[in-house]
């Protein structure tokens, strides 16, 4: 049913976009990097500095790297919760704007995991998911929901934790930790249950 739509963010929420990062940098660091990369909690603060960004830069375009992203467990949590309540899963996810490969290996990713079962959806970098339709978006980046929210005021965005989002609440979010499944499936349930016109708070006991 069109209306039942759950759209899910790749990087950081099915796919451990930042481990495997923080792990390949490991690798090029000097000694006294080595320890830092430890401390980081917010991988796109790295690109602040040139010389980080174009180490980030040569581990994307090494081949198969997105391809062999490892599953991020709390995401797929949400994931397997959500399509048994009934929802039709997507995956949305942006392709980056110089690396035209990363798009193929995205999409490669996705297949090997999960097949025909669910349809893939791969904007690029100048475009923005706000627009997608659906009930829920499942993510770990506050401004990409922000966005999508805009456009959805009854939607429900469920927040993958992280350290870099810790920080964010926002009353139509239901932050995961891996700790509050049941809280998460009352909401979503709401969220597929509720009318069109209807908000899924109003379904909350």
């Amino acid at each position: 049913m069109r209306g039942r739509i759950a759209q899910f963010d790749m990087d950081d929420t099915l796919f451990d976009f930042s481990g495997t990062m923080i792990r390949d940098l490991k690798v090029l660091a000097a000694p006294e990097e080595y320890t830092e990369l430890d401390k980081v909690t917010n991988i796109r603060e790295l690109e602040d500095w040139p010389y980080l960004k174009a180490r980030m830069d040569m581990i994307k375009r090494v081949p198969g790297w997105w391809r062999d992203l490892p599953r991020y467990e709390p995401g797929w949590e949400i994931y397997e919760l959500t399509k048994s309540i009934g929802f039709c899963c997507k995956i949305l996810t942006k392709g980056p704007w110089s690396k035209p490969h990363a798009w193929a290996e995205k999409h490669e990713c996705i297949l090997s995991h999960f097949g025909e079962d669910v349809e893939i959806g791969i904007v690029s970098g100048q475009t923005d998911k706000g627009n997608m339709y659906g009930r829920i978006l499942v993510e770990d980046y506050p401004p990409y929901l922000l966005a999508w929210l805009q456009h959805r005021s009854r939607g429900l965005g469920v927040i993958i934790d992280h350290p870099s989002n810790r920080d964010f609440e926002h009353d139509n979010v239901v932050r995961y930790d891996g700790t509050n499944l049941e809280e998460v499936r009352t909401k979503l349930q709401a969220a597929y249950d509720r009318e069109s016109k209807q908000h899924w708070k109003e379904l909350i006991p």
